[in-house]
């Protein structure tokens, strides 16, 4: 049997002399199937080197697929697969017959190259799937294009395009599968050495916060962290500063094999399905000019404080954080467009504002509570797929309200049971100013005197209750609230002595 090439060619569209288009025929390589049969039938071990990305389907001859399918099946029987063992599955099978029976297995076999080429030779064969799915994808997008449907907007069918290239980008990945666990020790032992060499000593990505960094250890890769809490709380607030300030520590390196590693910070993905882009925007600059946003919409600013956003906005530039403002988001487009970012620009934390404004593929009005379970999984698997933390926001119900100590527990979270099954992190923010303040009696009463004074013990302080962790214990880190700026940040530690563990 001839050697082959890595990848079979196609033959070029050319026009004939009456200048009518000539036919192409898909890219296949029947040799390479026929090659890779014939060192399976020889020797059954070839078989577990393709086994785990290899579909009979793959194969373009489809005689060929029934071949590798009738195989899988005699090997994973435990039983050997050979010519022999195999002519019972084919002793009516008329294309079979037309190559010849059992002689045609024979000579697959006769003409087998080594156990040591079969990977190759699999790859060859996804890889020509691959190219033909491709051309069919095409030809759906261009015919979905030309149709006439109003409901269908071309946007629509992007989002489609994307998603469908994505997922023939995965199918079979055979870089993926079992690891041996000294590799992965030895991965593991590099991030924890990079944490050690970092400022902060964390393994994962610094929120900006000492209390909640030492709680939290950082945001981790692969983790679906919620962040809950009533309305008027902070909740954009806290997760624009902790998204800002990964994305302006954004720093990488280029390592020995000169491939681009970022060593600090985060390309940050923001989706803001509740405020606009240039809402968010004004809250950084605000939070970074030291200015009240409420002054800057009114444009009540100085000259100086114009001066200061200025410089302010310069020192902006260059932070790596992509804001995406589209009202409505279903959760497949939401994967579609973080895929793009993270190809496009890299990525190192999803920030999502809020979950219960997203919507599922399958929307159901009559059963949100199965949406939001269908929303939560969708994004534990995106952290998974992507390898970053995803941070999303979510609403409390209403029944904090009615309680003497409005402190969130989980049990409060709205509509679904399933944010906390699925979340690796469950956090809680909680600021008792908010609702001593609307407790106010009449000024000049000595209650209002006794109120004012009840009131410094937690002036400019909020709690993140952390009550579920994954991989850490549960607890409270107090930080400083600006309500000017709507900024968190560290409590001075004067002010501040840590309590006991959140049970």
């Amino acid at each position: 049997m001839e050697p082959i090439a890595r990848n079979a060619s196609v033959t070029p569209l050319r026009r004939s002399d009456d200048d009518t288009p000539a036919f192409r025929k898909p890219p296949a390589n029947v040799e390479a199937e026929q090659a890779l049969l014939g060192a399976i039938l020889v020797n059954n071990r070839a078989y577990e080197q393709v086994s785990e990305y290899l579909r009979p389907e793959h194969f373009a001859d489809p005689v060929h697929g029934r071949i590798y399918d009738a195989v899988g099946k005699q090997i994973n029987r435990g039983q050997s697969a050979n010519p022999t063992t195999l002519q019972f599955y084919f002793e009516r099978d008329e294309q079979l017959a037309e190559r010849g029976g059992h002689t045609y297995l024979a000579r697959l076999a006769a003409s087998a190259i080594t156990v040591i080429n079969a990977r190759d030779y699999g790859r060859t064969i996804h890889d020509l799937y691959l190219r033909r799915q491709l051309i069919g994808l095409g030809e759906d997008t261009v015919n979905e294009a030309y149709a006439s449907d109003i409901e269908d907007s071309a946007t629509d069918q992007i989002e489609r395009a994307e998603q469908r290239l994505y997922e023939l980008a995965t199918v079979g990945d055979y870089q993926n599968g079992f690891r041996d666990f000294p590799g992965v020790l030895t991965e593991t032992v590099r991030m924890v050495e990079a944490a050690f060499k970092r400022d902060g000593k964390l393994v994962g990505l610094s929120t900006g916060l000492t209390d909640l960094d030492a709680l939290l250890g950082g945001l981790h890769n692969s983790d679906l962290l919620v962040l809950a809490g009533r309305p008027s709380m902070g909740k954009t607030a806290l997760a624009t500063n902790i998204a800002f300030h990964a994305a302006k520590h954004f720093k990488e390196e280029v390592d020995e094999f000169g491939n681009k590693v970022v060593v600090d910070g985060a390309a940050v993905g923001f989706f803001s399905l509740e405020m606009s882009a240039e809402q968010l925007a004004a809250r950084i600059l605000s939070e970074e000019a030291g200015i009240s946003s409420d002054k800057m919409r009114k444009g009540q600013i100085s000259d100086r404080d114009f001066d200061q956003l200025a410089h302010t906005m310069r020192d902006l530039q260059s932070a790596r954080i992509f804001i995406d403002d589209t009202p409505a988001l279903t959760i497949s487009a939401l994967r579609t467009r973080a895929r793009r970012l993270k190809r496009q620009h890299g990525l190192g934390l999803i920030v999502i504002d809020y979950l219960q404004l997203l919507s599922s593929a399958n929307a159901r009005s009559d059963n949100r509570v199965q949406e939001v379970s269908e929303i939560t999984r969708g994004l534990k698997t995106l952290a998974k797929e992507l390898d970053v933390p995803v941070l999303a926001l979510s609403q409390l119900s209403r029944q904090v309200e009615q309680r003497d100590d409005k402190r969130p527990q989980l049990s409060d979270l709205r509509e679904s049971g399933s944010i906390e099954q699925d979340a690796d992190v469950v956090m809680f923010i909680f600021r008792e100013e908010y609702y001593h303040s609307r407790r106010e009696p009449r000024e000049g009463t000595a209650e209002h005197a006794k109120w004012q004074e009840e009131g410094e013990k937690f002036h400019n302080i909020a709690e993140v209750i952390v009550a579920k962790q994954r991989h850490g214990p549960t607890g409270r880190a107090m930080l400083h609230f600006n309500a000017m700026l709507t900024k968190f940040g560290n409590l001075a530690k004067d002010d501040y002595l840590p309590e006991e563990p959140y049970a």
